[in-house]
């Protein structure tokens, strides 16, 4: 299941969707980590580490998966990890206090080598915050990681949506994708496929 959570009516999603738009987003060639090129590029964490941008992220993301009776929410290093931080301190002030997990790509050769880090733990129920989605590799990786840790991965929730297949992808494994943003909100309708639709719910 895909699904597009957007509560226009709302003040923090405009109001998060111009941060990013000021702080995030920039249109050129860019080569991105999937290696293929693109006309836009946007880095989430330029918003996300303003410290109104992380209230409202964590206030926005908790709100996408309120659905999902979870205990944690993990990031991906290095643009997961503040989500994951905004979302478990809104939780924990509004009374559902979530744990914060960081998954990491690469373990170190040193330490503890924890591919989580956080109070991990067998059958933990977990959402999954990504910045952006592309193919939605790194996303599928991050699941095998906390799944081979034992975790229950609920749900992924996305700031943005590339609509490059990504999502479609995270949910043919079978487990629900919500994202806040596509790239709809960024380009110019001049700049649009005429052929992409809006993100709708699908089983």
């Amino acid at each position: 299941m895909t699904q597009s959570r957007r509560d226009r009516t709302g003040k923090a999603w405009p109001e998060l969707l111009e941060l990013l738009k000021t702080h995030s987003y920039r249109r050129g060639t860019v080569v991105l980590a999937s290696g293929k090129e693109s006309d836009f590029f946007i880095d989430c964490k330029q918003t996300v580490l303003l410290a109104r941008g992380h209230q409202l992220v964590g206030e926005l993301m908790l709100d996408a998966f309120r659905h999902l009776r979870v205990n944690a929410v993990a990031g991906v290093e290095l643009g997961g990890c503040p989500l994951a931080s905004a979302v478990s301190l809104i939780s924990a002030q509004r009374g559902r206090p979530l744990d914060a997990l960081y998954v990491r790509k690469e373990v170190k050769d040193h330490g503890s080598r924890r591919k989580v880090e956080g109070p991990m733990r067998s059958g933990l129920g977990v959402v999954l915050l990504e910045d952006v989605i592309t193919t939605g590799g790194s996303t599928l990786r991050a699941l095998d990681v906390l799944q081979a840790e034992g975790a229950e991965v609920a749900g992924v929730v996305a700031l943005v949506d590339r609509l490059e297949g990504g999502v479609e992808a995270i949910a043919a494994r079978g487990v629900e994708v919500v994202t806040l943003f596509t790239r709809q909100d960024f380009l110019a309708e001049e700049d649009l496929d005429t052929t992409m639709n809006e993100p709708t719910v699908a089983d």
